[in-house]
């Protein structure tokens, strides 16, 4: 009977070691993407379930709002350089009164300064016409990295609002596995330590490294999260994918 009890004790102290998790393929590098200005939507170029590569442009804004602003600023540029003509012509001429005696010394200083006011005046117009021309590219909303589009919010037609949410990108490049384990377990734990994860429906299995272990404030559950680090090879692999995870050294 002693030696009975011996071997079971034994046989579970394995099953305790080599523990399996349940866990699911989360990306950490998920982005919302979305414009910085309001304007209705012109064109649409993803949906969801589709790949796209860095710089790739998701969607296009329609630009008649910038384009009345870049009439104004265009319209008070020739107005401002118009103006610095003039005032260069009037400034020569009273430099040249003034050496005749024919002008006082306080109107040619006076027709000076507004000449300096007016060339600040007009690089400040060519700024603002510089500004908005920039702002023509933010109107064409791009992909910041490769990656997987996984959600869309937005239709051609549409109003699209700054910080708005128009798609979900995910990065394919940085999958870990998300776990649990209760917090009676977690002295069995740590960084960096390596674990078998599996992902039995494309028949896969390879190592992991737990990199992260966060305590689980959802609900006071008595758990914390793992996110396990795995080598995805050249498999598909996608968020939401359901795996398994195995604790313990032994366990290949």
């Amino acid at each position: 009977m002693k030696y009975f009890l011996t071997i079971l004790a034994f046989i579970t102290s394995l099953n305790l070691y080599a523990q399996e998790l349940t866990g699911t393929v989360i990306s950490d590098n998920e982005k919302i993407i979305s414009s910085k200005f309001m304007g209705y939507i012109k064109e649409v170029n993803v949906s969801e379930g589709d790949f796209v590569k860095k710089g790739e442009i998701l969607y296009i804004i329609d630009s008649s709002n910038i384009d009345s602003l870049k009439n104004e600023a265009l319209s008070s540029y020739e107005i401002q350089r118009n103006n610095l003509e003039n005032i260069k012509l009037n400034y020569e001429r009273y430099k040249r009164l003034y050496k005749k005696d024919l002008v006082a010394k306080y109107d040619l200083e006076l027709l000076e300064l507004k000449l300096k006011n007016t060339e600040k005046m007009l690089k400040i117009a060519q700024a603002k016409v510089k500004e908005i021309n920039t702002q023509y590219e933010y109107l064409k909303i791009k992909a910041p990295n490769d990656g997987l589009i996984i959600k869309k919010s937005i239709k051609e037609g549409e109003l699209a609002m700054p910080s708005s949410p128009a798609f979900i990108l995910t990065d394919l490049n940085s999958l870990k596995i998300k776990t649990s384990i209760s917090e009676s377990q977690l002295s069995k734990v740590k960084i960096n330590d390596e674990v078998i994860v599996i992902i039995d429906s494309i028949n896969y299995k390879t190592k992991g490294k737990i990199k992260s272990i966060i305590p689980n404030t959802v609900n006071m559950t008595h758990s914390f999260i793992l996110k396990i680090e795995f080598d995805k090879k050249d498999k598909n692999i996608y968020p939401g994918m359901y795996s398994k995870v195995i604790l313990g050294q032994n366990n290949e």
